[in-house]
């Protein structure tokens, strides 16, 4: 039967639109990409094999023309599709509207081959409601082949970059590293936000806190206030120091900028102004006036999930991806702040109806982009539809409901009125009894209209940062009034190295740089998370001294690939090809060949001379004033280490550097401490009482611990008891009694009701209790010991909460499978979420979710993989090669014979 077929990227959203589209329509998912450059030499192309290029997958000497190939896992999809379209009388390609989602539907096109006859269009729409679908069957356009060039050009250059300077890596530094265009800055970025931390010196400066009585005549008595100036000198605040400790202004006694205030000096000043009279020298008033945040795009969506939501960049653009497919919100990767009239008009009126008509203002609020090339053809990101679901009414739960909240409350901000106020600034003096003129300074700001703030307040990276709705009130102070120190008190600061960065501050800074796209940072960031280059301590990001080695290598010999503003640059480019202002060859061939400008990135990979790759992984570690400490930290194959080289010894001490210490953390005393405890030495501690085994306390790969030494006639099997040291331990601190106590673990705490033992264990993660297969963690290692039976029963009643190393039960049940009748439930493995019906198991796919996941879907994927028969089996090491042939010779002859039989 004759049917219009409609191709999209995801089974979801094919379900979503295919419902609005109704009979005559056959909505289906191409699965993401459905083809791409060769992934490993397997894939490519039996005519292209020989040639020079073919390792990139593309012909470099033939205007870059790439070899696309057909995924081995999309193969079947693709005939489905073909089978499909021969009985459409129509082809609509609705992929995304971006150059990724143009690509995509070009590649499509490009395998399908429809017939010349058939009518194809290119369908695009911004948001998955029934009104946007009709809109966008009735309004088709062609294929932008602009777009797709320069996703192309992205592409090929992104492969260019990665395939030749990735061997570069894997032959100086470590096998399996990589090299990427946008990554490699990255990587960059964090470790020079390191340096910095490393090269910074403390400062400690004081100031006098100070709380204030305006009189019994005013409402509001007390105020705080703090030093401000000595002598008309001000006092040095922490932005006056450089980050080598030293004042940036000058302190010189003939004209000094600012006065460094001194404990000793702070200490005196306190006495001195025991009696001092305070008198108002000055009253500032200003207005205050804070406008709405702009809708969210898809970086200041990122960054505020981030700082919220705590989520990642990655959960971020899958929740939203959910949120997208599933009707709930408008296309989620955008550069624009652009509202449509119906969505100003549903905000405004919603704004209206919660809040009252006096928040909305006359006209709506448009936002200018910021970003450089925006792609304006989409909205920003917003609640879907003429008419937004408040977040009660989309029945949505977990963490697509707090997304969507956030989404549509920033939404609902963004066309309010300005919050207004007024802010005060107050100075009052005095004589010191040492007569010197002292002033404190106190501000204040109180909110008279709140406007959006009512509606919505963004958040900062910076926890000390006011936030925008905070209100601090002041009494009603004028000029001449008197008053008095209740309270003053010497305060001491440090000056803080330069934060490190989280993953919304470093997808600011990517977007301040111009570095990327959008659509890109999550998988930016995934990338150097995944590849050991950075790893989270907390919300920070933390470079591992790995990528100190890659980023020097960069640095020296391709710097003009790591530079941030040739990355900018490249950006550029590619908006340029994809306006249909440059050419894609001519782009490529200057960066690949290079020019008269510029050294192309083959001449650089195959003239880059003598590396010495022992330098390369060799970092000195500095004493506290900066100079060499004769101790070298350096990247080995099994991790990095520490090296004495002052030492006459032979070979030189060594100690292997904890994989969660920060670098900017290894100090020359940290360092002495490593090596005076290096893995592998051991400290003698006593006897054990009961088996007169000595006891040993050592430093191993993940950190200290304690051990039994057991005599040489003991039994093979026998193996001895070791204990991780406390949090609260030390090698040099822990004592025999101490070790005995943790050798005594695990520890029998009792028995449930039905008999099954409960005991309390150390283990590499921190405390827990095990009970059968069911473990539960513990608040403080001091519990091991203290915890009762009736304590530990008290913790298994409570629901189990999901947690690392954890025996978790299935995330999901969907409900039994129409092929094998089994139940089919999510779980959570190794490798990410997967479905499983018992005897096959289908790892989720990018567009998956465990929330979104239906048991239609989880067939389909099953099915997919009951095509591919059961997982072959590696074959064991060491068997014959007359055994091979036996059983190659025996599988062939039985494979004809079931092949004669159905026959």
């Amino acid at each position: 039967m004759a049917h219009k077929l409609v191709i999209v990227e995801s089974p979801a959203k094919a379900r979503t639109i295919e419902g609005y589209l109704g009979r005559g329509y056959v909505v289906e998912s191409s699965i993401g990409h459905i083809r791409d450059l060769p992934q490993t030499a397997a894939d490519i192309p039996a005519k292209v094999k020989g040639e020079p290029w073919a390792r990139l997958g593309v012909n470099v000497d033939d205007g870059f023309k790439p070899v696309y190939v057909v995924s081995r896992d999309k193969k079947a999809h693709i005939t489905k599709l073909k089978g499909l379209l021969k009985d459409a009388d129509e082809l609509y390609l609705a992929t995304d509207e971006d150059r990724e989602g143009e690509a995509i539907a070009w590649h499509l096109l490009d395998e399908l081959k429809p017939p010349a006859n058939l009518p194809v269009r290119r369908m695009v729409f911004h948001e998955i409601t029934p009104e946007a679908i009709q809109t966008a069957v009735e309004t088709p356009r062609e294929i932008d082949m602009d777009l797709v060039e320069a996703q192309e050009a992205r592409r090929i250059l992104d492969r260019l970059y990665g395939y030749e300077v990735s061997p570069v890596l894997w032959k100086k530094v470590m096998s399996g590293l990589s090299a990427g265009r946008v990554q490699s800055v990255a990587t960059r970025l964090v470790v020079d936000r390191e340096r910095e931390r490393i090269a910074f010196r403390m400062a400690s400066y004081w100031d006098l806190e100070g709380t204030f009585d305006a009189g019994a005549d005013h409402e509001q008595r007390m105020f705080p206030a703090k030093l401000h100036s000595i002598d008309g000198v001000r006092v040095a605040r922490g932005t006056d120091f450089a980050d080598d400790g030293t004042l940036k202004v000058s302190t010189s006694s003939t004209s000094p900028s600012v006065v460094h205030v001194t404990q000793a000096r702070a200490q005196d000043l306190v006495e001195a102004l025991h009696d001092t009279a305070f008198t108002v020298r000055s009253v500032e008033s200003k207005p205050y006036r804070r406008s709405p945040y702009a809708p969210f795009r898809t970086t200041t969506l990122q960054q505020e999930a981030s700082r919220k939501l705590g989520f990642s960049a990655s959960s971020t653009m899958s929740v939203a991806q959910r949120l997208y497919e599933n009707g709930y919100i408008t296309y989620m990767r955008t550069d624009s702040t652009t509202l449509s009239d119906t969505a100003l008009n549903a905000a405004r009126t919603q704004a209206s109806e919660l809040y009252g008509a006096e928040y909305v203002p006359d006209a709506p609020r448009v936002y200018a982009s910021k970003v450089k090339n925006a792609q304006e053809a989409h909205e920003a990101i917003r609640p879907a539809g003429d008419n937004f679901r408040t977040p009660a009414q989309t029945g949505l739960t977990g963490d697509q409901f707090r997304l969507y909240e956030l989404i549509w409350m920033r939404t609902i901000a963004s066309q309010m009125k300005d919050a207004v106020g007024q802010s005060v600034s107050v100075r009052l003096g005095g004589p010191s009894a040492d007569d010197q003129d002292v002033v404190f300074s106190a501000s204040g700001r109180v909110i008279t209209f709140h406007g959006f703030l009512k509606a919505y307040v963004e958040s900062t990276d910076d926890a000390e940062d006011a936030r925008d709705d905070q209100e601090s009130r002041l009494p009603n102070l004028s000029e001449g009034s008197a008053v008095s120190a209740a309270a003053l008190k010497a305060v001491g600061h440090e000056t803080k190295p330069p934060a490190r960065f989280t993953e919304a501050s470093l997808i600011s800074e990517l977007e301040k740089r111009e570095i990327g796209r959008p659509s890109t940072y999550a998988s930016i960031i995934g990338t150097i998370l995944n590849r050991g280059y950075v790893y989270k301590k907390g919300t920070a990001l933390v470079p591992a001294w790995l990528a100190f080695s890659v980023v020097r290598l960069l640095e020296r010999h391709f710097e003009r690939l790591v530079s941030y503003e040739f990355t900018a640059v490249m950006e550029d480019v590619l908006d340029e090809i994809a306006n249909g202002h440059k050419n894609l060859e001519t782009e490529l061939g200057e960066f690949y060949f290079g020019s008269d400008r510029v050294e192309g990135l083959k001449t650089l990979v195959n003239e880059l001379g003598e590396i010495d790759a022992k330098e390369l992984a060799t970092f000195p570690v500095s004493k506290p004033d900066g100079t060499p400490s004769g101790i070298d930290l350096r990247v080995g194959r099994y991790g990095p280490y520490v090296e004495d080289t002052t030492s006459d010894a032979e070979p030189l001490p060594r100690a292997n550097v904890p994989e969660d210490l920060p670098p900017d953390e290894l100090t020359e005393e940290k360092a002495r401490e490593l090596l005076a405890n290096p893995a592998g030495a051991e400290t003698e501690l006593g006897t054990d009482p009961d088996s007169g085994n000595p006891i040993v306390a050592k430093n191993g790969r993940y950190g200290p611990y304690v051990t039994e030494v057991l005599p040489e006639d003991a039994p093979k099997k026998q193996k001895a008891r070791t204990g991780s040291l406390f949090k609260t331990m030390t090698l040099e601190t822990v004592t025999l009694a101490d070790a005995l106590k943790l050798l005594s673990l695990p520890r029998v705490v009792g028995t449930d009701a039905e008999g099954i033992e409960i005991t309390a264990q150390n283990g590499r993660y921190g405390p827990y209790l095990k009970k059968g297969t069911d473990s539960r963690s513990l608040t403080t290692e001091e519990q091991l010991f203290s915890i009762t039976v009736d304590e530990a029963l008290a913790i298994y009643a409570q629901p189990k909460q999901r947690g690392r190393g954890a025996a978790q039960p299935p995330l999901k049940e969907l409900g039994n499978d129409p092929v094998s009748g089994s139940p089919v439930v999510v779980k959570a493995g190794r490798f990410g979420e997967y479905v499983t019906d018992g005897e096959y198991n289908a790892t989720l796919r990018k567009d998956d979710t465990v929330e979104a996941i239906t048991l239609e879907r989880a067939a389909e994927l099953l099915a997919e993989r009951r095509e591919k028969g059961p997982a072959k089996k590696a074959a064991k090491k060491g068997a014959k090669k007359t055994a091979k042939k036996t059983t190659k010779k025996a599988a062939k002859k039985t494979t004809t014979k079931a092949a004669a039989k159905k026959s």
